[in-house]
């Protein structure tokens, strides 16, 4: 799928209306630092950001049926020679196995820590899960095309997976013991744009165009 989806998009770049509708930019290079591999605007601590990485995921699936038609056409108009449409079309499904399986340990995380926590926390779980959710929020703005070329190159985060595991082990584990409140953060604040430029260095999370999909440099794998 993905080798396809390179080849495709090399094409793209010569095809006149998807060169209009999808502005091609130079991919950032992957972060060292650990602290960077949290996914933009995600809470930091575990339960916010497994409910954050449910959200997103939703989301992304919930597209599906939208982009579908998109990503057929895609697919079948920029092949690699010798490469198979039928195999590159399965490894969607598989996707979308795999995240069916992904959104369940997210789900039983998030309520092995609702039942372990000695503090009411679904409240900040559920404004985590908007945030996530918001990431695809412009999706219905965006051209056919785009869209699904975001769609196709969006992936989950490795650490919402390896959080989740983590998360739903201690929470069953520690049992009354178990207390997150204390860890809670907020996302960091957006920098507005005049303040980006009257401060280059601040590494705030910053542009408001962020709540659109992004198209992560792995091409498809996760922080």
């Amino acid at each position: 799928m993905i080798s396809s989806f390179l080849f495709a998009l090399a094409l793209v770049a010569q095809d006149t209306e998807a060169a209009e509708a999808i502005p091609m930019e130079t991919a950032a290079p992957a972060p060292v630092a650990a602290e960077a591999a949290y996914p933009p605007g995600a809470p930091r601590d575990p339960y916010g950001l497994v409910a954050w990485c449910y959200g997103a995921l939703s989301a992304h699936k919930g597209l599906r049926d939208q982009v579908m038609p998109e990503v057929v056409r895609i697919e079948t108009t920029y092949r690699r020679p010798g490469s198979s449409l039928e195999d590159d079309l399965q490894a969607y499904e598989d996707l979308d196995q795999l995240s069916e399986r992904n959104l369940a340990l997210f789900s039983r995380a998030m309520e092995a820590a609702e039942k372990a926590s000695p503090r009411p926390i679904n409240a900040h779980g559920a404004e985590a899960l908007r945030r996530g959710r918001a990431t695809w929020g412009r999706a219905a703005d965006s051209p056919p095309a785009r869209l699904a070329q975001e769609w196709m190159s969006w992936t989950l985060p490795a650490r919402c997976e390896t959080t989740a595991a983590s998360l739903e082990e201690r929470a069953r584990l520690m049992g009354p013991a178990f207390d997150l409140s204390s860890e809670f953060q907020a996302p960091a604040a957006e920098t507005p744009p005049d303040a980006v430029e009257a401060a280059p260095s601040d590494p705030g999370v910053g542009d408001p165009n962020t709540e659109a999909p992004v198209v992560e440099a792995e091409p498809v794998a996760g922080g």
